[in-house]
Protein backbone atom coordinates (compact mmCIF):
# COMPACT_ATOMS: atom_id res chain seq x y z
CA UNK A 1 0.00 0.00 0.00
CA UNK A 2 1.15 3.23 -1.01
CA UNK A 3 2.38 6.03 1.87
CA UNK A 4 -0.50 8.41 2.60
CA UNK A 5 -0.35 11.73 1.28
CA UNK A 6 -1.71 13.68 3.69
CA UNK A 7 -2.96 13.84 7.50
CA UNK A 8 -6.46 12.84 6.33
CA UNK A 9 -5.01 10.09 4.10
CA UNK A 10 -3.32 8.31 6.72
CA UNK A 11 -6.43 9.25 9.29
CA UNK A 12 -8.31 7.77 6.59
CA UNK A 13 -6.21 4.42 6.20
CA UNK A 14 -5.39 3.93 9.58
CA UNK A 15 -9.15 3.89 10.61
CA UNK A 16 -10.39 1.66 8.14
CA UNK A 17 -7.18 -1.09 8.92
CA UNK A 18 -8.39 -0.87 12.60
CA UNK A 19 -12.16 -1.36 12.04
CA UNK A 20 -10.97 -4.45 9.65
CA UNK A 21 -8.84 -5.70 12.63
CA UNK A 22 -11.74 -4.89 15.23
CA UNK A 23 -14.24 -6.90 12.98
CA UNK A 24 -11.49 -9.65 12.94
CA UNK A 25 -11.13 -9.35 16.90
CA UNK A 26 -14.96 -9.34 17.58
CA UNK A 27 -16.01 -11.81 15.28
CA UNK A 28 -13.12 -14.33 16.68
CA UNK A 29 -14.79 -13.49 20.05
CA UNK A 30 -18.24 -13.16 19.40
CA UNK A 31 -20.36 -16.03 20.44
CA UNK A 32 -18.17 -17.32 23.44
CA UNK A 33 -19.45 -16.44 26.58
CA UNK A 34 -16.15 -15.95 28.11
CA UNK A 35 -14.69 -14.18 25.14
CA UNK A 36 -17.50 -11.15 24.69
CA UNK A 37 -20.09 -9.67 26.72
CA UNK A 38 -22.93 -7.12 25.64
CA UNK A 39 -25.00 -5.15 27.93
CA UNK A 40 -27.67 -2.70 28.00
CA UNK A 41 -27.89 0.32 29.69
CA UNK A 42 -29.87 3.69 29.57
CA UNK A 43 -27.74 6.67 28.91
CA UNK A 44 -29.97 9.60 31.02
CA UNK A 45 -30.43 13.00 30.21
CA UNK A 46 -30.05 16.25 32.88
CA UNK A 47 -26.70 17.51 32.66
CA UNK A 48 -25.62 15.04 35.31
CA UNK A 49 -22.25 12.98 35.16
CA UNK A 50 -23.30 9.08 34.70
CA UNK A 51 -21.00 6.30 34.16
CA UNK A 52 -21.18 2.23 33.15
CA UNK A 53 -19.01 0.19 33.07
CA UNK A 54 -18.55 -3.61 32.05
CA UNK A 55 -15.43 -6.33 33.06
CA UNK A 56 -13.70 -9.01 31.28
CA UNK A 57 -11.35 -10.75 33.33
CA UNK A 58 -8.70 -8.43 34.03
CA UNK A 59 -9.96 -5.66 31.48
CA UNK A 60 -12.40 -2.74 32.20
CA UNK A 61 -14.22 -0.27 29.91
CA UNK A 62 -16.01 2.72 31.33
CA UNK A 63 -18.10 5.07 29.66
CA UNK A 64 -18.64 8.06 31.42
CA UNK A 65 -20.97 10.79 29.70
CA UNK A 66 -22.84 14.02 30.86
CA UNK A 67 -26.46 14.70 28.17
CA UNK A 68 -28.94 17.05 28.05
CA UNK A 69 -32.50 17.07 26.15
CA UNK A 70 -35.47 14.19 25.00
CA UNK A 71 -35.79 10.89 27.38
CA UNK A 72 -33.57 8.30 28.64
CA UNK A 73 -32.06 6.26 25.45
CA UNK A 74 -31.16 2.66 24.89
CA UNK A 75 -27.61 2.09 24.44
CA UNK A 76 -25.46 -0.82 24.64
CA UNK A 77 -21.79 -1.93 25.77
CA UNK A 78 -19.84 -4.91 24.20
CA UNK A 79 -16.36 -5.58 25.41
CA UNK A 80 -14.69 -8.56 24.10
CA UNK A 81 -10.94 -10.32 24.37
CA UNK A 82 -9.35 -12.35 21.50
CA UNK A 83 -8.87 -15.88 21.53
CA UNK A 84 -4.94 -15.61 22.23
CA UNK A 85 -5.64 -12.97 24.72
CA UNK A 86 -3.73 -10.47 22.89
CA UNK A 87 -6.45 -7.64 22.38
CA UNK A 88 -9.06 -6.42 24.42
CA UNK A 89 -11.97 -4.44 22.38
CA UNK A 90 -14.89 -2.23 23.91
CA UNK A 91 -17.64 -0.68 22.05
CA UNK A 92 -20.33 1.81 22.99
CA UNK A 93 -23.21 2.83 21.16
CA UNK A 94 -27.24 3.45 20.49
CA UNK A 95 -28.48 0.52 18.61
CA UNK A 96 -31.39 2.92 16.58
CA UNK A 97 -28.09 4.51 14.68
CA UNK A 98 -28.63 8.46 16.03
CA UNK A 99 -28.47 9.83 19.56
CA UNK A 100 -31.13 12.51 19.86
CA UNK A 101 -29.51 13.84 23.26
CA UNK A 102 -26.80 16.44 22.79
CA UNK A 103 -23.95 15.54 24.66
CA UNK A 104 -21.69 18.04 26.99
CA UNK A 105 -19.61 15.86 27.29
CA UNK A 106 -17.62 11.56 27.19
CA UNK A 107 -15.54 9.62 27.64
CA UNK A 108 -14.64 5.82 27.49
CA UNK A 109 -11.82 5.04 29.32
CA UNK A 110 -10.30 0.96 29.12
CA UNK A 111 -8.30 -0.50 32.09
CA UNK A 112 -5.57 -3.20 31.30
CA UNK A 113 -4.72 -2.36 28.05
CA UNK A 114 -3.34 0.35 25.80
CA UNK A 115 -5.41 1.80 23.04
CA UNK A 116 -4.02 1.00 19.44
CA UNK A 117 -7.32 2.25 17.51
CA UNK A 118 -10.38 4.76 18.82
CA UNK A 119 -13.12 5.83 17.16
CA UNK A 120 -16.23 7.87 17.94
CA UNK A 121 -18.52 8.45 15.37
CA UNK A 122 -22.22 10.74 15.46
CA UNK A 123 -24.29 8.36 14.14
CA UNK A 124 -24.09 4.27 14.09
CA UNK A 125 -24.30 2.00 11.16
CA UNK A 126 -28.36 0.96 11.14
CA UNK A 127 -31.45 0.90 8.48
CA UNK A 128 -28.56 0.82 5.85
CA UNK A 129 -27.03 4.05 7.23
CA UNK A 130 -23.21 3.47 7.31
CA UNK A 131 -21.29 5.25 10.65
CA UNK A 132 -20.63 8.58 10.64
CA UNK A 133 -17.68 9.50 12.35
CA UNK A 134 -16.71 12.43 14.27
CA UNK A 135 -14.52 15.12 12.75
CA UNK A 136 -10.57 14.41 13.57
CA UNK A 137 -10.81 18.04 15.91
CA UNK A 138 -13.88 16.82 18.04
CA UNK A 139 -11.94 13.88 20.30
CA UNK A 140 -8.72 12.79 20.96
CA UNK A 141 -7.29 9.35 21.70
CA UNK A 142 -5.06 8.38 24.78
CA UNK A 143 -2.98 4.76 25.61
CA UNK A 144 -6.35 4.38 27.98
CA UNK A 145 -9.27 6.68 26.78
CA UNK A 146 -11.58 8.33 24.26
CA UNK A 147 -13.14 11.60 25.10
CA UNK A 148 -14.38 14.72 23.59
CA UNK A 149 -12.24 17.94 22.93
CA UNK A 150 -13.61 20.99 25.09
CA UNK A 151 -14.92 23.74 22.95
CA UNK A 152 -14.42 21.49 19.75
CA UNK A 153 -16.81 18.19 20.67
CA UNK A 154 -20.10 18.97 18.46
CA UNK A 155 -22.48 17.43 21.24
CA UNK A 156 -23.64 14.46 18.71
CA UNK A 157 -22.57 10.75 19.93
CA UNK A 158 -23.79 7.58 19.01
CA UNK A 159 -20.75 5.61 19.07
CA UNK A 160 -17.58 4.50 20.27
CA UNK A 161 -15.27 2.08 19.46
CA UNK A 162 -11.79 1.44 21.29
CA UNK A 163 -9.32 -1.92 20.31
CA UNK A 164 -6.53 -2.34 23.08
CA UNK A 165 -3.64 -3.90 23.26
CA UNK A 166 -3.39 -6.54 26.54
CA UNK A 167 -0.57 -6.58 28.70
CA UNK A 168 1.27 -9.75 27.37
CA UNK A 169 4.58 -11.16 28.82
CA UNK A 170 6.20 -13.34 26.02
CA UNK A 171 7.90 -16.43 27.22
Amino acid sequence: MAAPRSVSERWLRDGLLAFFFFLHVFSSVAGTEEGAVTAEFDVRPGGMVHSFSKSLGDYECTFTYAAQGGTNEQWQMSVGVSEDNLLFSCSVWRPQGKSYLFFTQFEAKVKGAKIEYGGAFSAAAARGQSDVPLKEEEFHVTETAVSHKEGKFRSELSKLVIVAKTAHDEL
